[in-house]
């Protein structure tokens, strides 16, 4: 299982520091938050002190009315929970009393100049990014008409060369080689490694900077995936599809990719092709379905009596 350090949400988010406990590193495994309103109440029944604690200024202007023992009781009891962190949002003031807790009980105390729904938003972007599933495979993708097409196929198949063409063809570059895998929102995100991000290596040529030669317009940072295409080379004794009505699935992180087998062969354009295959797809995504145009053509033709 992912975990991530308070330590990395406090630079990523550029959080300020109220209090941070020496050589005790809280970790979350999870983008799930928390704004402790019932517990300040006295209410600790199925309490998830595994959340980051989140103060508003809902919860902060109770904590103000609260009396000195109640509220020394209520915070003690807070932060004598196992949480990894509390955070006060608004850049508010910290109570001095929660202060005195965190350092009792040995907790991160941060704070955030963001307003609290903002903040929660933001927390659990960044954390659901850290904490993603993640894999690395061999591919190349790109973003033909806005859609994420990963090209796979043995090594020689022409993947870059057909790259190369969609690029120019005014399509755009995310990865090249090695393509990450992360899931975030029931969705597959790809990006590139940093090292080869918006490099292109062409055989013959060697390796060329995309963004430098053709423009920040063809190349991306990250696109999610919505095809996958397999190149492989033609084979007389294969029997392809022709008509395109059974759908093919792969299954990424437990989310369906449709997926088609594209034969190679001297003189097919393969760029043509995945350009063809994507806007397939975005026509099935608006509600047109070949298949059923296709058959309402043939039973015309048949009731017409013209078969």
């Amino acid at each position: 299982m992912k975990l991530i350090s308070i330590r990395e949400i406090v630079e990523g988010l550029d959080l300020e520091v109220i209090f941070m406990p020496e050589g005790r590193e809280a970790h979350v495994q999870n983008a799930d938050l928390i704004r402790p309103g019932l517990q300040l109440a006295g209410y600790f029944d199925m309490f998830s002190y595994e959340r980051i604690q989140v103060i508003g200024k809902t919860e902060s202007n109770y904590i103000s009315t609260l009396s000195g023992g109640i509220k020394i009781n209520r915070l003690n009891k807070i932060f004598a929970y196992p949480i990894p962190a509390v955070i006060v949002g608004n850049g508010m003031e910290v109570d001095p009393t929660m202060v005195y807790c965190a350092k009792k009980h040995g907790r991160a105390l941060l704070r955030s100049p963001e307003r609290t729904t903002k903040l929660i938003r933001d927390l659990g972007i960044f954390i659901e990014d850290k904490l993603a599933p993640e894999k690395t495979i061999h591919g190349v993708l790109m973003e033909v008409y806005g859609v994420g097409v990963l090209i796979r196929g043995q090594s020689g198949i022409g993947k870059s060369e057909t790259a190369l063409e969609l690029i120019k063809k005014g399509h755009r570059l995310i990865a090249d080689d090695a393509v990450i895998m992360r899931m975030i929102d029931n969705s597959i995100e790809c990006t590139s490694p940093p090292l080869t991000r918006h490099l292109l290596e062409i055989r013959g040529v060697g390796i060329i900077d995309i963004k430098y030669m053709y423009g920040v317009g063809s190349v991306k940072i990250k696109q999610k995936l919505g095809l996958i295409l397999d190149l492989e080379e033609w084979d007389q004794k294969q029997i392809y599809d022709r008509l395109g009505f059974d759908s093919e699935y792969e299954n990424i992180f437990g989310v369906d990719i449709p997926k088609s087998r594209i034969p190679v062969r001297i003189g097919r354009n393969t760029s043509m092709i995945v350009e063809v295959a994507a806007m397939n797809l975005r026509q099935k995504l608006l509600g047109y379905s070949i298949e059923e145009e296709y058959n309402k053509r043939f039973m015309d033709n048949i009731n017409s009596g013209n078969m």
